[in-house]
């Protein structure tokens, strides 16, 4: 054989050697002996032979392959697991969040898979925790509430979330969504058949958004349409508000913004314009539509949200101080144990979601749109001031820092909250009285 030739063989020959051992050393990095796997560890940990009785157990420790996912030796992590917790689980299971997803699933952005699966085995599917929609009420409980005690149920529902929702990430839609949501309701709903064009009065509504009206959890209603529903659309006189359903433009409504809402609803509209402030949503292009659904709604008075995510939309600020100020309150509550702290940090209607309680929501002749004629006034409803304090307020005292201002509860108080106890905008009483007693100040 040519000297060269037998040369590269033998090169050839010891790098294949050479990416074997790679490959073994790889794949056992702890050098372990060959039947030290999992028998090895079952030596001590006899009583997960039960576990693995199980009809789903987990590929790495159906093989035996304990060290794919712990160290034997020592370890940074818990249970000598050989990386972050959070991101272990990637390490095989890299391709469940696609390209450019539109959602993902809050525990699978947090590296949380044990919330639903059980790392080593299971009697459900997948190794999840529990079965169906059981494993996501665990943490949706408002809406598996929801589900369990609606009088119409949803059929896919029923057969599980899964169904409608993706469990890990979506790449289609908003809120795991497995398809555009009227692409979803599309594949099961029929729209060219005459029974679904009599059941919405002959409007071409096929490519519609049906949660515009209807509840894909289930509701009380007939049809599952939401809880709230609005008038006309209860009484199938949709053109009291849109052009008739043989019209070209059937969808369109005959007026634009506050303008058709005020065809029924005339005093109280004509009771906000007579306000000398209105809120300003009221009046733009989107009118009533900006805080209220036309057709149905999970919320009274057809908000399109509960009030503190609806306000919240706009007043982003007071919204987000909101957030830390409630979180703040109940970590020093906590803090505190058995002794009482005196004095809120957060304004009860505010941490209720009850901004309606101060505030108008359509226009007021007050400052703030406050519903009381003067602050004094609305804040007296609930707070007895007089019981409260022996400072002098009212019109008739001026502040002292600005003698434009009247003194009243908002010098001292601000009703969104500071972050410091009493709402006051120091970090203690005294802070705050030598504002003004300049003299009493130490």
């Amino acid at each position: 054989m040519n000297f060269k030739l037998k040369g590269f063989l033998m090169i050839l020959g010891a790098m294949l050697l050479l990416c074997i051992s790679l490959a073994y050393a790889q794949q056992n990095k702890f050098k372990l002996k060959p039947d030290a796997k999992g028998k090895l560890c079952l030596g001590c940990h006899d009583n997960f032979k039960e576990t693995l009785k199980n009809p789903f157990v987990h590929t790495p420790v159906k093989a035996g392959d304990c060290s794919e996912c712990h160290n034997p030796h020592t370890s940074s992590h818990g249970k000598l697991l050989d990386a972050d917790p959070n991101k272990i689980c990637n390490k095989c299971h890299g391709g469940i969040i696609p390209k450019d997803p539109k959602s993902i699933h809050n525990v699978v952005m947090e590296g949380n898979c044990v919330k639903c699966h059980d790392p080593h085995a299971s009697k459900n599917k997948f190794v999840l925790l529990k079965a169906g929609n059981e494993l996501c009420f665990d943490c949706h409980k408002n809406t598996g509430n929801a589900v369990t005690k609606a009088k119409f149920k949803h059929n896919p529902v029923e057969k599980g979330c899964v169904t409608c929702h993706e469990p890990h990430a979506s790449a289609k839609a908003k809120y795991l969504l497995k398809n555009d949501p009227v692409a979803l309701c599309l594949s099961c709903h029929k729209t060219d058949q005459a029974s679904f064009s009599k059941q919405h009065m002959n409007y071409p509504v096929a490519k519609a958004n049906c949660s515009s009206c209807h509840n894909a959890h289930g509701s009380d209603k007939a049809g599952i349409l939401f809880d709230n529903v609005h008038q006309p659309v209860a009484n199938k006189m949709c053109n009291q508000c849109h052009e008739a359903s043989t019209s070209p433009d059937a969808l369109k409504t005959k007026k634009a913004g506050f303008e058709l809402c005020r065809g029924c609803h005339s005093t109280m509209m004509n009771e906000t314009f007579n306000k000398k402030r209105i809120h300003w949503p009221l009046v733009d292009k989107a009118g009533c539509l900006n805080c209220h659904e036309p057709h149905a709604s999970p919320q009274k008075k057809l908000l399109t949200a509960d009030m503190n995510t609806l306000c919240g939309k706009c007043h982003v600020d007071t919204a987000a101080a909101q957030q830390k100020f409630i979180k703040k309150e109940k970590q020093e509550n906590a803090a505190a144990k058995i002794t009482a702290v005196k004095g809120a940090i957060t304004h009860t209607p505010i941490s209720e979601g009850k901004c309606e309680t101060c505030h108008s929501p359509h226009g007021s002749d007050s400052v703030f749109l406050l519903k009381g004629p003067s602050v004094i006034e609305s804040c007296g409803k609930c707070h007895d001031w007089m019981k409260h304090t022996t400072h002098p307020m009212g019109e008739k005292i001026r502040d002292s820092r600005n003698k434009n201002l009247e003194v009243q509860c908002l010098s001292c108080h601000i009703s969104h909250g500071t972050g410091y106890r009493h709402m006051i905008p120091f970090p203690t009483v005294t802070d705050l009285c030598v504002q003004c007693h300049k003299g009493m100040k130490r």
